[in-house]
């Protein structure tokens, strides 16, 4: 079995293949593909559409000296199987294991890293334009995907790219038919023939000889464009600069080959349009791509097994509370940047599909849309993941708080969420948070918690954050009826001796647990911002000891604005800050990472009696 895949251990074995031999190595990839990630989970259904295209790619290119940038990074595990790591697929984002995204300390093949979308073209770039000052022959190129093309980013770097005339070859890898038709042999063909030389050299000779008469150039250009207009999509990449060639079957490896080979040769920014097929190979995934998108353990021969119900995840309290709320107030708009599944937005989508907006993978964009919708009166609430929401900084800032606008924001993946690792844990937001002015910012200690505290969001003025953790709470059941909590008031969850656990968030249980072993008050303090100044100076005043716990970098976290509170009310407490550390946390099973940054139980207490002691 992988008889041919097994004696691929760098890409230069590939390269010793015959061509012909490459459609039965894509075959065993894709199967091996399946069988692995049946075993760990991962992003299924993006990597079984790159699979011919990853082969062509290092088959053509010097790899690593050329440079291959994705994007985004959910699309590479058959690159990192042709590049050294086929035998460590089995710990694929497993703790201390393979990362799923590219990383550049991981392997030299990995030349960037890239999980959040849109970044390809802007990185490809940087490093062609440094190839070309160092005067050296390196190819770039950038397989940008799955959705990136509708941000900003990628554009920007386009329009930058088309005036710095450097080698960069970008690959749109169009997986949902977003642009382009069915591609058939007719357009395989003059992709052919657009990448050849000869075509290259025929188009800048007769640009040589018609500038003479500006007029006629003119002419030639338009009647170019409008040809080529009449096949294929291309004119707005040409009007960037770039010589598009596409769209071509991403499946065809014979036809990748050919036209990679051709577009290895040509000077300047050239853009090659591939159609693929999200979960290609697999019919399970190819009849459910967003299901088999992200997926965990499953029988290859049967697909994905439902287990049987447990917890409400906080995105399902989540999504029925906007629907419920919805059903109250015709004003509120919901809106997404392409995480629809992901925030549990999937049933308001189906029920009120004239107040769903999914503006694509455009975090910017969808903030400043919403504070649109905020000032004509209507009631927005973005769903955004923790680490995303960081893309549209300047745009919280700028065009939501400094207006004071009224938009919600229900901030999910807030701390550590497991096996994505660094790039998608949402470890800042408290910090970058409550440093902004007008800002309301809460944490949900349960479920119920966080349903009453999108109510109170919702019904306030003025931005205001609820940010709650990936997966399922306590298991405390969410309220039908919903009512507002005191704006900026915690409560006492405990009464015990000494020493004052202060909780932000979702580590309250865990942290009641310890208070246990050390017979501890612990109080859950529900808002950042503003802090409960009544309840702090209480606790400060009855306690010798107190300790701040959240699932957030200590720095500029809950915990500082708690020594900022104490130094404004001049109490000189005894405090120790427990949280995330001032490091990238990598990626692993959630429970091992929360241990292993001392926020269990046992590391709570653990910490706490070390230093009172």
């Amino acid at each position: 079995m992988y008889e041919l895949l097994k004696t691929i251990n760098h890409p230069n074995d590939l390269r010793a293949l015959e061509r012909k031999q490459l459609a039965e190595l894509a075959m065993e990839l894709r199967e091996y593909l399946i069988d692995s990630v049946s075993k760990t989970g991962g992003h299924l259904s993006s990597n079984l559409g790159t699979v011919e295209l990853t082969v062509a790619l290092h088959y053509i290119f010097d790899t690593p000296n050329d440079r291959l940038v994705w994007d985004v990074g959910h699309q590479t595990y058959s690159h990192k199987i042709l590049t050294r790591r086929r035998e460590q697929m089995a710990t694929l984002r497993q703790y201390h294991g393979l990362a799923g995204f590219p990383r550049r300390e991981e392997s030299e093949f990995d030349t960037f890293g890239t999980a959040h979308s849109s970044t390809s073209i802007g990185a490809a770039l940087g490093m062609a334009v440094a190839s070309r000052a160092r005067n050296d022959d390196r190819r770039t190129v950038a397989i940008i995907g799955d959705g990136a093309m509708t941000a900003g980013m990628a554009f920007e770097a386009l329009n930058n790219a088309g005036t710095l005339d450097a080698n960069l070859l970008v690959i749109l890898n169009d997986n949902d038919m977003s642009i382009s038709e069915n591609v058939g042999a007719l357009n395989n063909y003059l992709a052919r023939l657009l990448s050849g030389r000869m075509y290259s050299a025929v188009r800048s000779a007769n640009k040589k000889v018609l500038g003479k008469v500006p007029t006629m150039l003119e002419i030639a250009r338009r009647a170019e464009e409008h040809m080529k207009g009449m096949v294929m999509p291309g004119t707005l990449f040409e009007e960037f600069g770039f010589n598009y060639i596409g769209p071509i079957d991403g499946h065809d490896i014979d036809v990748l080959v050919a036209t990679l080979t051709n577009l290895k040769k040509l000077e300047g920014p050239q853009f090659l349009h591939i159609v693929t097929q999200k979960g290609k190979g697999y019919e399970p995934a190819e009849q459910d791509a967003i299901l088999y998108h992200g997926v965990g353990k499953f029988d290859p021969p049967n697909g994905i097994v439902p287990k049987p119900a447990g917890k409400p995840a906080y995105t399902k309290i989540f999504g029925d509370w906007l629907c419920d709320m919805a059903a109250r107030d015709e004003r509120l708009i919901a809106v997404t940047p392409a995480m629809r599944e992901g925030s549990g937005m999937v049933r308001f989508s189906q029920e009120y599909p004239d107040r769903y907006f999914d503006v694509g993978i455009a975090e910017q964009h969808a903030l400043t849309f919403a504070a649109g919708l905020a000032c004509e009166g209507m009631k927005p609430v973005v769903a955004i993941y923790s680490t995303f929401l960081q893309r549209a900084y300047d745009q919280l800032i700028h065009d939501i708080c400094i207006q004071n606008l009224d938009v919600t924001f229900a901030i999910d993946r807030a701390g550590l969420v497991g096996a994505d690792g660094p790039t998608h844990h949402g470890s800042f937001d408290l910090s970058y948070l409550r440093c902004l002015p007008n800002i309301v910012v809460m944490a949900p200690a349960d479920e119920n918690e966080c349903r009453q505290m999108l109510y109170t969001a919702y019904h306030m003025q003025g931005p205001v954050a609820v940010r709650y953790p990936r997966g399922a709470g306590p298991g405390i059941v969410a309220e039908e009826e919903m009512s507002e909590i005191p704006v900026g008031k915690g409560e006492v969850r405990r009464q015990g001796r000494r020493v004052a656990i202060l909780v932000f968030g979702g580590l309250l249980t865990a942290a009641l647990q310890a208070a246990e072993d050390i017979d501890a008050t612990v109080a859950n303090m529900r808002f950042v911002k503003p802090l409960d100044e009544d309840l702090l100076r209480s606790l400060a005043e009855s306690h010798e000891f107190l300790v701040t716990v959240e699932e957030n970098v200590v720095n500029g976290g809950a915990g500082s604005a708690v020594l900022e509170a104490l130094q404004r009310m001049r109490l000189d407490s005894k405090v120790l800050q427990l949280g995330l550390p001032d490091r990238f946390v990598e990626h692993g099973d959630p429970a091992s990472l929360i241990a292993e940054c001392g926020l269990d139980a046992a590391g709570i207490a653990a910490s706490v009696e070390s230093y009172i002691n």
